[in-house]
């Protein structure tokens, strides 16, 4: 049975005081309110790891961070490695996020690379892939897609797929609004399922959690995770607001 998860990305927003207020907020809304059994991530910035860490001691919440570096230490200025996150109490990392992939220039042997990294660290990766408006128009979605899969995690063993979420962000919706449809995000859950169950066989295909990201709210939140497919969320600007995030986490059933 794979899991249903709510996954916050907070991209670069909340101070350090900001973060521990809103995580405080959060922690006491899943531990007082929460009925389902949906896995809630939290991934501030760097900043606030190890305060957040503190924060969410004893509970259910998890800490997740928006990146990390390929290496495992050395001359990167400005980077952290898998092993910095983890030995703050980091349990999750996004990688491949479209953001990254277009501000940074992030290439999917790159980020085959940092997926390497936090799985040898036993971090769960919540791997980011999606199309633009232009991709999606031309009809190209599917390959771009599919290129994204394979380059970035057909290099993994089957074993290691325990340790991936795949998040399909489609890129002309994030932050703009505009969701795909519920039957838009299905197909490509789909087609993202069939995909892992080719590399990988069925078994472990129907073992990973997709999650749908891209301008989910509280009032579309149901219905996208009815599809078949849909396994919960990775949430961007609704996930600042504790309220907010919780009747997204509450969309799962």
């Amino acid at each position: 049975m794979r899991k249903k998860i709510v996954a916050g990305n907070w991209k670069m927003n909340k101070t350090l005081v900001e973060s521990q207020a809103l995580i405080t907020e959060i922690r006491g809304i899943v531990r007082d309110e929460n009925t389902n059994k949906a896995e809630v991530i939290v991934c501030p910035t760097f900043l606030a790891l190890p305060s957040a860490s503190k924060l969410l001691d004893g509970s259910t919440v998890k800490l997740g961070a928006q990146n990390c570096h390929f290496e495992e230490s050395g001359a990167y200025t400005g980077e952290l490695s898998a092993s910095m996150l983890k030995s703050v109490g980091v349990s999750h990392v996004i990688i491949g996020h479209s953001e990254r992939r277009q501000y940074f220039h992030e290439t999917n042997e790159m980020l085959a690379k940092k997926t390497t990294a936090a799985v040898n660290q036993a971090l769960t990766v919540l791997f980011c892939v999606g199309e633009t408006l232009q991709e999606r128009e031309s009809g190209s979605h599917f390959d771009i897609i599919k290129s994204q899969i394979s380059e970035g995690l057909f290099h993994l063993s089957a074993k290691d797929m325990s340790l991936i979420v795949v998040a399909y962000e489609p890129v002309w919706a994030i932050g703009t609004g505009l969701t795909a449809s519920s039957e838009q995000a299905e197909e490509v859950h789909a087609f993202i399922r069939t995909l892992l169950a080719e590399k990988f066989g069925e078994a472990i295909s129907e073992e990973v959690s997709i999650l749908y990201g891209g301008s989910v709210k509280p009032d579309n939140a149901a219905e996208l995770f009815s599809q078949k497919n849909i396994d919960g969320g990775l949430i961007g600007g609704a996930a600042l607001k504790a309220r907010d995030f919780f009747d997204i986490i509450k969309a799962i059933k």
